[in-house]
């Protein structure tokens, strides 16, 4: 068949009257749009009125109802990517692409996120890739959607420019915090209430909101006058970001699946082990480093000196540093980064003081 949208009844015995009808309703509307100069896909509403709505409008065969908020927050957790997945593939008694082979990627995408936002979410409907943007700033994403919480602080959300309550958020290293923001935490949804957002995109928003936006391009945070932060440090030409967390924490937020549980060789075993992270960012251009190599040193009043490479983490698109150290005592601890960029001799250091809680 040359037209994509055509269904073979004589080959798919228990396709639905009603699923004919869609099939056709979406070929109509596709030629509607493409008659006038518009080739950017269906809306969400639409997708759902003319496929989705057949099972989701009244919960046939498990479907979850549209409206239905308990029935939709677990599946609004995992995210637009893993639920396209599940539709494109089919689950359970929903067949592969709805049932409806002409419906592409991005339709599923703007019903998935129609449906969601009808049951209590937030999500911002994907764009055509004919029309997608750029990388959208920290500035910008702030404006449209962060702005809703972090600029008064509702709901416990640190407030824009309030370094005091950004800097906890940023202990662990700025990985740290983007996971957070992917998976949702306390009153904020999964990436914000912005299904569309990028990792890279929630890293600028988050730097934005620590700076309220006084570097250009919401790049790299620095402290703001007379308030020093710890655990960052600008040494030739970089942004030097330390993140800690205990091993116990580690172990205890990731399942046994995830990588973070099999890093660096596995957490250890021991009490008083942590994993020492080291983001590095371009002073100017805010751009992140991924080809150095750092040595990092745990020095210690008692035990002496630690010493080890710190191996490349990369989540997504991000990348960062780190390894595990013995940190047993309450003492004061002393940090040192040695940091060669590549394609240099030459090795920075940034020194830090930390102490276990």
């Amino acid at each position: 068949m040359n037209n994509r949208l055509d269904v073979d009844k004589s080959s798919h015995p228990r396709v639905s009257k009603k699923l004919v009808t869609g099939t056709i309703l979406v070929a109509l509307l596709l030629a509607s749009q493409a008659a006038a100069g518009k080739d950017q896909g269906l809306s969400g509403k639409q997708v759902v009125d003319a496929v989705c709505a057949n099972c989701h409008a009244t919960g046939a065969d498990g479907a979850p109802k549209i409206g239905d908020r308990q029935a939709w927050k677990p599946r609004a957790a995992q995210g637009l990517t893993s639920l396209t997945q599940h539709a494109l593939q089919g689950v359970r008694k929903m067949p592969p692409h709805g049932g409806n082979p002409g419906l592409g990627d991005l339709d599923i995408k703007r019903a998935i996120t129609y449906m969601v936002n009808q049951s209590g979410g937030h999500w911002i409907e994907p764009v055509a890739v004919a029309t997608a943007f750029r990388e959208r700033s920290g500035e910008q994403i702030v404006n449209s959607q962060c702005v809703k919480c972090h600029e008064k602080g509702l709901e416990g959300a640190p407030r824009m420019g309030d370094l005091a309550a950004w800097a906890p958020r940023f202990a662990h290293g700025t990985d740290f915090l983007v996971r957070s923001a992917i998976k949702g935490h306390g009153a904020m949804p999964p990436r914000g209430g912005m299904a569309d957002l990028t990792d890279s995109e929630i890293r600028l928003a988050a730097l934005y909101m620590f700076n309220k936006g006084v570097v250009p391009n919401g790049t790299a945070p620095v402290a703001q006058a007379g308030k020093e932060d710890p655990k960052h440090k600008i040494v030739e030409g970089m942004d030097v970001y330390l993140g800690v967390i205990s091993a116990e924490s580690i172990r205890a937020m990731h399942p046994a699946q995830d990588r973070e549980k099999s890093m660096h060789g596995g957490i250890p075993s021991g009490k008083g082990y942590y994993h020492v992270n080291i983001s590095l960012l371009d002073r100017q251009t805010g751009a992140e480093i991924r080809d150095a190599m750092i040595d990092l040193s745990v020095e210690d009043p008692v035990m002496g000196e630690q010493m080890k490479k710190l191996d490349p983490i990369s989540f997504n698109k991000t990348t960062s540093y780190g390894n595990y150290f013995r940190m047993p005592e309450n003492y004061p601890y002393r940090i040192t980064a040695q940091i060669v960029r590549g394609g240099q001799t030459r090795a920075a250091k940034a020194k830090f003081d930390f102490r276990p809680e």
